[in-house]
């Protein structure tokens, strides 16, 4: 990758940062949704990450921002027309993808037992109401996964360095928002923070060279500076006072938009948590 501004997703996960941070990424969310059972999963945005590829439920969606325009990182189809279910989209095999506002989701209060937010808040022009619409269709005790960029990192110095210049490092529409800041944000939503983590501490470098020649600052990082990654994962459960889980709950199933149709007909019943 040369030191040009590189501003879409499509090329910059090509890159050698972009298939870095992607791979971190794609690890930890295999490992934290593989565990999360329910109904309806959806990933909000990033075609180019598979969130959901290790969770077992059997409604999986992706939903895109067809009203972001130029700021989204994918381009809405020609011939669709308008938002909603649309033919060639960038959905993983077994899964459906959605067109629609993502600042008005079309889909039902408490509706959905897991939200996963791949750098989607970056993207978003109003981050807080995202996060409103997240809370109001997720369950109670449904979970919600938050990926960014660290602004508290080497990569978020050279991002506000390099949009001072014209020259920004990583895609993003909006400010980086720090990992403190957003915990603020979702604590005031009813959410309870159950896991946060960091990774990518090697230096913002544009080469697979020289990111190799850095790769002792893995570990390094996680022990001795561990806030300072360039990207974060928070994953939070949704509140809700006065409510209290006694035992197994047989809720009815919502239904989601049209096109979210299961993956496969599940042999066995479906909890949620």
């Amino acid at each position: 990758m040369t030191d040009r501004a590189i501003i879409d997703w499509p090329a910059w996960t090509d890159s050698p940062p972009g298939r870095y941070v992607l791979d971190w990424e794609q690890t930890q969310l295999d490992r934290v949704v593989s565990d999360v059972f329910g109904y309806h999963a959806l990933q909000l945005g990033l075609p180019q990450l598979d969130a959901l590829r290790e969770n077992r439920m059997p409604c999986r969606g992706l939903v895109l921002d067809a009203a972001s325009g130029a700021s989204a990182p994918y381009a809405f189809p020609r011939g669709a027309g308008h938002a909603g279910t649309a033919p060639g989209l960038p959905a993983p095999a077994g899964r459906s993808a959605v067109w629609c506002d993502l600042l008005d989701l079309p889909f039902e209060a408490q509706s959905v037992d897991l939200i996963v937010m791949p750098h989607t808040l970056e993207f978003t022009s109003d981050p807080h109401r995202l996060l409103r619409e997240a809370e109001r269709v997720l369950m109670p005790e449904g979970q919600l996964i938050i990926l960014g960029f660290n602004s508290l990192s080497l990569w978020g110095a050279r991002q506000s360095v390099g949009k001072m210049t014209g020259r920004p490092f990583v895609p993003a529409a909006v400010d980086l928002i720090a990992f403190t800041r957003l915990k603020d944000w979702i604590k005031l939503l009813g959410f309870d923070l159950e896991r946060g983590r960091f990774g990518c501490y090697r230096p913002p470098l544009g080469s697979d060279q020289w990111l190799s020649r850095y790769g002792f600052m893995e570990a390094a990082g996680d022990r001795w500076w561990p806030i300072f990654g360039a990207t974060y994962m928070i994953k939070a459960i949704k509140r809700v006072r006065g409510m209290h889980l006694v035992g197994p709950l047989k809720v009815k199933k919502p239904v989601l938009a049209a096109g979210l149709a299961p993956a496969a007909t599940p042999n066995t019943r479906n909890h949620t948590q």
